[in-house]
């Protein structure tokens, strides 16, 4: 047992305010977009795992506030973390080159404002957070495959996934925490995010048509209430997917401000899971590749081009349902007010662009690689000529008008995983579509893609998943899936 294991609680509570090498900004909660409602606080969320049910650390104050200088405008401080990110951004970028999979540390424009940070989104709502929620600028996605052949094992999991989750949202620690009163006991939370703020993290949760039907067996008497919409995606052209990477009973994308924070919640989750459910693959990103906040700059993806400028900004109430939240009449009930998630690992050969010219390159995106100006327009968001662009343009072929109105919400993350063994950078984006249909949405716009995008030269789909995104948890008397066994 290590020292600090044996710490009281007390000396590891000062112990975390000691760490804090600058002050804390006063963190405000992000809203839910408009129509979104949240209907209970998580300051008295309670955790289950590990057998042990206690409040999740009330008395652990989420948030902090800045000591400000008379006269001066108030200036956000630069939490701990991004410091010393920034101290060691020629180290990550050297981890990169090693195969580091969390090494680039966003700054500049794209990257999110170091007051975020310590912000907490709130959990309960009509819509799971994670979806129309502003863009954080780090991922951890995870798909599990369920173990268990109990029905009421995997109930009594999800609902300690949804306490867990309603904690680690609000900055607080899983069940009785990291500190155990008992040493004998492992903890209830692997505690490698104590003293962090709550980073904007947002637990989103889905469920795979794995659960529904597999090999031919109702494994769960869920046969009969799997969605019309939940589709085994078809194999498109070019694809070349990696079974170890694709499908999946459930899912889980945390997304937050700070690297560490995603890792634990997905590592705790995962704990919850022992013998129940077990990662069957799963995903780090960083570096958001898209953005739903309004008239925002599009991140550049690993290639340096904007993609995905007229995504759907999560205030507009209209679009998202629309194009997003499964309405009354799309059935089944239990996903009135969810969504459905295509998950894509799309691997980009970095090398072969690396060696093609500009000219080629805009020509291919169908967009200036400075500004991200569609053709022969001069700011990113300028109406597109389509005309104007070569047939087979990436944005061209990806546009609405293309594609009859086919409009998804995009929140893909770059990512880089070492090298493929031929000194060739396995590298590209983990690309993820909400949509209210995905055979409105991603089928018909990844069809069009496939074949006839001069993209295709420079990547590939390896990976594969589709899920049904429940509607959000309402109060703490729900969880996720809650309809769906009812």
């Amino acid at each position: 047992m290590t020292e600090s294991s044996k710490r009281k609680p007390s000396e590891t509570a000062e112990a975390a305010k000691t760490a804090e090498a600058t002050p804390n900004t006063e963190a405000t909660a992000t809203a839910e977009p408009a129509g979104t409602t949240s209907d209970a606080t998580t300051s008295d969320a309670t955790a289950t795992a590990g057998g042990v049910t206690a409040p999740a650390a009330a008395g652990k104050a989420a948030t902090g506030k800045a000591e400000a200088t008379p006269g001066a405008a108030p200036r956000p401080a630069p939490s701990r973390r991004a410091l010393l990110g920034w101290g060691g951004a020629g180290l990550a970028l050297g981890a990169a080159a090693a195969g580091g999979t969390a090494a680039a540390l966003r700054v500049g424009d794209d990257a999110s404002p170091s007051a975020s940070t310590g912000d907490a989104v709130p959990f309960h709502g009509a819509h799971q957070a994670g979806i129309s929620t502003p863009v954080q600028d780090r991922l951890h996605f995870a798909s599990f495959d369920v173990t268990t052949t109990d029905r009421a094992a995997l109930i009594k999991l999800l609902q300690e996934w949804t306490a867990a989750a309603a904690a680690m949202t609000a900055g607080h620690e899983v069940g009785a925490g990291a500190i155990s009163a008992n040493e004998e006991l492992p903890p209830d939370d692997t505690g490698e995010a104590l003293g962090l703020k709550p980073s904007r993290l947002t637990l989103t949760f889905g469920v795979g048509p794995g659960l529904f039907e597999k090999d031919g067996k109702d494994r769960f008497g869920l046969k009969a209430r799997r969605p019309q919409a939940l589709i085994d995606l078809p194999v498109f052209p070019k694809d070349n997917l990696d079974p170890a990477r694709s499908g999946g009973d459930l899912c889980v994308q945390a997304c937050a401000d700070d690297p560490q924070v995603a890792v634990h919640a997905i590592r705790n989750l995962a704990r919850i899971a022992m013998g129940r459910a077990s990662i069957r693959w799963s995903q780090l990103g960083f570096g958001k590749t898209s953005s739903t906040t309004p008239d925002a700059q599009t991140p550049r993806n690993m290639m340096g081009f904007k993609d995905g400028t007229r995504n759907i900004a999560g205030d507009d109430t209209a679009r998202l349902d629309k194009h997003v939240w499964v309405g009354e009449k799309d059935g089944p009930g239990w996903m009135v007010g969810g969504s459905y998630l295509v998950a894509r690992r799309i691997r980009m050969h970095i090398e072969t662009w690396d060696r093609t010219s500009l000219a080629e390159q805009e020509d291919v995106f169908g967009r200036d690689k400075s500004e991200g100006a569609p053709v022969g327009k001069q700011r990113e968001h300028d109406e597109p000529l389509l005309k104007a662009m070569k047939p087979d343009a990436h944005v061209r072929l990806a546009h609405p008008d293309s594609n009859n109105g086919v409009t998804i919400l995009r929140r893909g993350y770059s990512f880089t995983d070492g090298t493929d063994g031929l000194g060739r950078l396995d590298a590209g984006l983990f690309f993820i579509a909400y949509q209210r249909d995905v055979r409105d949405g991603f089928v018909p716009l990844q069809t069009n893609l496939a074949r006839n995008d001069a993209l295709n030269e420079y990547i590939q789909h390896v990976g594969s998943a589709v899920f049904a995104v429940p509607p959000g948890v309402r109060d703490k008397g729900d969880w996720w899936g809650k309809a769906l066994f009812a």
